[in-house]
């Protein structure tokens, strides 16, 4: 008897937000977006670019969805009607799908940030992730210093289970320690 092939969720709207995976077209607002955000994003995330090409971001989108239908990474974007709030995804980096974890991960764009729209994103992606996908654990990772990360996590439910010292090499090639935080479906009802 075989496997139930697994067919990913292609969107949800949610408080105001459309999360979708990415699709071919987007690049040029993503290129726009994420140029404009750099230094919003640069301490965090290593892939930020302040000279990123619409055709270097519509290379990416479009690698993004091929790999999204062919289930080894779930990269989605994050929109409030046309304007691109940020992205984030259920990334498989402890398993494969059958395992029913994912990693969330998440960027908002440097001129919406701290006005919410981080715990606004999660949340979603937690009940999403529960609901339609059937995720039976969720994690998120941040580095320790990144206060509004753990704020987020924090606020949308999660449970912080460990910090791991020096363990990854941050943006500025330094060491640098990461939480984990999670939460399983149980946690929605305790």
């Amino acid at each position: 008897m075989s496997e139930e092939p697994f067919l990913p969720p292609l969107s949800t709207e949610v408080d105001g937000l459309t999360i979708r995976s990415w699709q071919a077209g987007d690049g040029s607002t993503l290129a726009e977006v994420g140029n404009a955000s750099f230094e919003h994003l640069r301490p965090w995330m290593p892939w930020a670019s302040d000279s990123d090409t619409p055709e270097e971001a519509e290379a990416r989108v479009r690698q993004f969805a091929g790999a999204y239908l062919c289930n080894q990474d779930f990269v989605l974007s994050v929109w409030e009607g046309d304007t691109l709030i940020g992205g984030t995804g259920f990334h498989l980096r402890s398993g494969p799908i059958k395992h029913r974890n994912a990693e969330i991960g998440m960027w908002v764009r440097g001129d919406r940030a701290g006005q919410g729209y981080g715990t606004r994103i999660l949340r979603a992606m937690v009940d999403w992730g529960f609901g339609e996908w059937g995720w039976e654990r969720l994690v998120w990772v941040c580095e320790t210093e990144n206060k509004a990360s753990s704020r987020t996590a924090e606020k949308a439910g999660l449970t912080l289970e460990a910090t791991l010292r020096e363990d990854r090499l941050n943006t500025a090639g330094e060491h640098a320690s990461s939480e984990i935080w999670a939460i399983i479906p149980d946690d929605l009802t305790s």
